[in-house]
């Protein structure tokens, strides 16, 4: 199993009115996670663009447990349990300052190939790296 934190601070244009960060925003932050997970990995996704691999997403899926607020210093732990086949899922929690679970989610990309627009197996340069996590 694959596991990165990454932090991010909850900037005041996406709270509401009470300074609760507003939903949509955490599809945002889940991808904030697995953008930096990738490169902990040592890739990134322009890199993937340009070997011809597009990730689009396929399901989002959230679970809200506290509010976000303004300010708070935010740890996005994402997980990848499995080695991905067609398709690839993050497992994404959040966490506050106090260490209080805020949200998890999950979120399922399909691996696409940019010249066809077609399915197609994962990068082997992901693999390679993801490989030694599920030994």
């Amino acid at each position: 199993m694959f596991t990165h934190e990454a932090r991010i601070r909850v900037r005041y244009s996406e709270t509401d009115q009470m300074g609760v960060v507003y939903y949509g925003h955490y599809a945002q932050y889940f991808e904030v996670g697995r953008t930096e997970a990738i490169r902990a990995m040592g890739l990134t996704y322009r890199e993937l663009e340009e070997a011809g691999i597009l990730m689009p997403v396929i399901e989002l899926i959230v679970r809200y447990i506290r509010p976000a607020r303004y300010d708070d210093l935010l740890v996005i732990r994402t997980t990848i349990r499995e080695l991905p086949g067609k398709s690839i899922t993050f497992f994404s929690e959040l966490y506050n300052e106090q260490e209080k679970h805020l949200t998890s989610g999950n979120v399922t990309l399909a691996f696409v190939r940019k010249s066809s627009g077609r399915p197609c197996a994962p990068p082997a340069a992901l693999l390679d790296r993801l490989g030694p996590f599920f030994v």
